[in-house]
């Protein structure tokens, strides 16, 4: 008896292989048209849950796998944006992302993610071209930090868009008004009757931490106002508990603008601690309104940013790349921000 040659014998003997499973096959086994299987493929919304659930059953049963590269030469698209992003656990990076995926799925597309090590030119350059060999159509940039416009070197005639305005004029830049909001937070005090406002800054290596800090500083200096010493955080509670211990200490301080909100806790917590009231004694203003912000006590006055506004701004500019085939390197979309106002500042005691 001859055993029936395998596909491996067959590539052996310079044969053709047989055929994997079709799309019209996953069709037949579905009982749906090829055109359905195509939109359940491609991941896109218009498909109901159950019919979606069918065509994926019948693919695992037939082991089909979508071809991408075929896919594209067919839609012009391989439905993928890549995304490079660094510390997770920061608020700004982890909701900017989820803006992101959320806005790339209303429009039909899947994300893939790339955490580096670091912000460096290197770092980045190296997982931009990576990402570029994994069948995607455009790149998004959740802020590069370090990496300049003259050192970050990108795959050519790759789509990118940055969350960080120093690329404008280089890449299509997406960002909210940092520094409106740090001149809202500074003058919200002022305007209380607070002499001066003290700033607890985040690390030196964030961009939205200088800018921050910046407006803080022309803040204060175009209302002929003192400009205290800067206080350095790293934008963890900790570091803005270890920091409000020294607030606490000092009886000069009566209102403190921090550039985050969970350094705006730490800090409130310590002065708690000290028995200094907030706002009694020190009024506390944030920066992003997390969820949290309206539940600390007092509840926090703070800079609210629209990531969610953020993330569409950044698919939008991309995706008119991909589609129109132009260039937007010019193009700098600044997402305003509002000061939301609670109970953790007041006027100076007298």
């Amino acid at each position: 008896m001859v055993k029936p040659m395998t596909d491996t014998g067959r590539r052996r003997a310079g044969l053709r292989t047989r055929p994997g499973p079709s799309l019209a096959d996953v069709a037949a086994r579905a009982g749906v048209s090829a055109q359905t299987v195509s939109r359940v493929s491609m991941g896109t919304a218009n498909v109901r849950a159950e019919t979606r659930a069918r065509v994926l059953a019948a693919m695992d049963e037939l082991g089909y796998a979508p071809n991408s590269a075929a896919r594209a030469l067919r839609s012009g698209s391989y439905g993928t944006i890549g995304m490079i992003a660094h510390r997770l656990s920061r608020t700004g990076e982890s909701r900017t992302v989820e803006a992101v995926v959320e806005a790339a799925r209303a429009e039909g597309f899947t994300v893939t993610l790339v955490d580096v090590e670091s912000p460096s030119s290197d770092d980045v350059s190296a997982a931009a071209t990576r990402l570029s060999h994994q069948a995607i159509d455009g790149l998004v940039i959740i802020r590069a930090e370090t990496a300049t416009p003259a050192t970050l070197v990108l795959p050519p005639r790759l789509p990118v868009v940055v969350s960080d305005s120093r690329f404008v004029g280089h890449h299509p830049a997406v960002g909210a008004d940092q520094t409106a909001g740090g001149r809202a937070a500074v003058e919200h005090l002022l305007g209380l009757g607070h002499r001066t406002v003290h700033h607890l800054a985040g690390p030196e290596d964030s961009t939205p931490a200088q800018v921050r800090a910046e407006a803080w500083r022309d803040a204060l200096e175009a209302a002929g106002r003192p400009v205290p010493d800067l206080l350095r955080g790293d934008w963890t509670a900790d570091s803005g508990y270890a920091l409000g211990r020294e607030v606490a200490r000092d009886p000069d301080v009566t209102a403190v603008f921090c550039a985050n909100d969970e350094m705006a806790a730490g800090l409130m917590r310590a002065l708690h601690e000290a028995g200094r009231d907030v706002p009694g004694d020190v009024s506390v203003v944030g920066f992003d309104d997390i969820v949290l912000a309206a539940h600390l006590w007092p509840p926090l006055t703070t800079v609210s940013q629209d990531f969610a506004e953020i993330g569409r701004a950044l698919v939008d500019l991309l995706l008119r790349q991909v589609r129109e085939g132009t260039s937007l390197a010019d193009v700098h979309t600044l997402v305003p921000v509002r000061l939301v106002v609670r109970a953790s500042t007041a006027p100076p005691a007298a």
